[in-house]
């Protein structure tokens, strides 16, 4: 389970990216590329993962460093200090950076076309829907507050009406009977509550108005310029390796336990359900990473309901029409 939903903020110094952990991985080829992820190494990085291990880098003429994240991992930071060529990220967190501070970034894909996190509560005392949370306690981060707020608002649910209370990261309340949902990656946290016994289900904020991406594909303005030939074959070989991936979810994470995902004290079962869960809300009929302009719209206008105000040349999707 994640430790933090949003689990970054900007900050645009050399000095706090140099300090970062990563665990590099590599693949045989020519012209040095890194991708920074955003993450620990779980599901979300299976397609990836995929690409690595059969060497459609190598194909595309790249030798590429993978580098993982983590808690203490400030993607954006990553980028600015020069220490990858591409990061993942969330779409809140650069357009922010870009709008409040000018950072130099373009968002040129998406790896999810829906953002995964929800409200997760018990099948024994379900909520299906912002109108279910009326009444109801609800655990959420605190930096995620304004956006379940937000979901409210666009749903004519009184925030009054709703009792919201910090989340610890811990399904154990829910189980408990203490909260009655709390906001998680629909993605993964219904089979941590599945293995304590209890059946769990959840809603996505994205099909209630909340429509933002996630894990945004995001680089500097000058690695765009200078690197265009090798950002548009890094999105053709991780196309190809998320495509075979999820053609079946259940397939390859169990031939990376003692590899990708070795170390990480998780169940491979877990990951086959993440890797299941996530299928839908990354395949697009664009093709994987697309961004349409109805979907960057629909991020703009999510966004602006918690005043984050964006534009859309803040997108480039001309490196799609290369792939």
């Amino acid at each position: 389970m994640r430790l933090s939903l949003n689990r970054r903020s900007f900050l645009a110094t050399g000095a706090a990216a140099s300090a970062l952990p990563f665990l590099p991985r590599r693949a045989r080829a020519t012209t040095p590329f890194t991708m920074q992820a955003s993450w620990i190494n779980d599901a979300e990085f299976s397609g990836y993962f995929r690409a690595i291990d059969q060497g459609y880098y190598s194909d595309e003429g790249l030798d590429l460093t993978y580098l993982s994240g983590g808690p203490d991992v400030i993607p954006e930071s990553t980028i600015i200090a020069g220490r990858a060529d591409l990061t993942l990220t969330t779409p809140d967190t650069t357009i922010k950076a870009i709008a409040e501070q000018g950072a130099p970034f373009k968002i040129i894909g998406t790896q999810y076309q829906k953002n995964p996190i929800g409200i997760v509560s018990l099948a024994s005392n379900p909520i299906l829907s912002p109108a279910d949370m009326v009444g109801k306690t609800i655990a959420v981060p605190p930096v995620n507050t304004v956006s379940v707020e937000a979901v409210l608002a666009m749903n004519g649910i009184d925030r009054a009406s709703v009792n919201i209370v910090p989340y610890a990261y811990d399904p154990t309340p829910l189980i408990n009977g203490e909260i009655d949902a709390s906001l998680d990656f629909t993605t993964n946290v219904p089979y941590t509550i599945s293995m304590m016994g209890r059946e769990a289900v959840s809603f996505l904020l994205y099909d209630f108005g909340y429509t933002t991406y996630n894990d945004t594909v995001v680089v500097t303005e000058e690695t765009l310029a200078s690197k265009r030939a090798e950002l548009v074959a890094w999105l053709r070989a991780s196309r190809r390796g998320w495509t075979e991936n999820l053609d079946d979810p259940a397939r390859y994470p169990p031939t990376w336990a003692d590899t990708h995902f070795a170390g990480t004290g998780r169940e491979i079962a877990n990951e086959v359900f993440f890797n299941t869960a996530q299928k839908p809300l990354i395949e697009s009929p664009a093709g994987i990473f697309a961004m349409t302009e109805e979907g960057i719209e629909g991020n703009l206008r999510a966004l602006a309901a918690v005043g984050i105000n964006g534009t859309r040349d803040m997108f480039d999707t001309t490196l799609l029409e290369e792939i």
